[in-house]
């Protein structure tokens, strides 16, 4: 299983995806992490500039919807496609549908401390804070 971390450093989830600049990945093998490595997070300046007045923001449906989102998505997905879990403090609705459709789970956490929140999802603990998707 691989698990991915948006951040901006190894130690804190990022409170939002599209502003974090980075992934922790971490490889877990029969319930033990095997390895971790950092790996940037392609398009997020590019995608956090348009949060103020890009396409699909502030519909009734939730942020990050329409064609100018999902391009955007799938740049940022690119580094962690072979991932099983991205966790994050917050996104937008449509990032998080379309990493469903990637075959990624998604979770929005409140857990704050990055090795506590892999460690959440490795003690089927964790908890999707839904609500708090935009």
């Amino acid at each position: 299983m691989k698990i991915a971390v948006a951040c901006m450093n190894e130690l804190a989830v990022s409170a939002h995806f599209g502003r974090a600049e980075k992934y922790m990945v971490y490889e877990v093998e029969n319930g033990q992490i095997r390895n971790k490595k950092m790996l940037p997070k392609p398009g997020h300046r590019h995608f956090s500039q348009q949060q103020t007045g890009g396409q699909g923001h502030g519909s009734h449906q939730g942020s990050g919807f329409g064609h100018h989102a999902r391009c955007k998505h799938d740049e940022m997905f690119e580094n962690i496609k072979d991932c099983d879990v991205l966790l994050t403090g917050g996104m937008g609705r449509g990032a998080y549908l379309d990493l469903q459709k990637c075959g990624i789970r998604p979770i929005v956490t409140d857990i704050t401390d990055v090795e506590k929140a892999v460690q959440a999802v490795l003690d089927e603990t964790i908890v999707d804070h839904t609500e708090k998707l935009h």
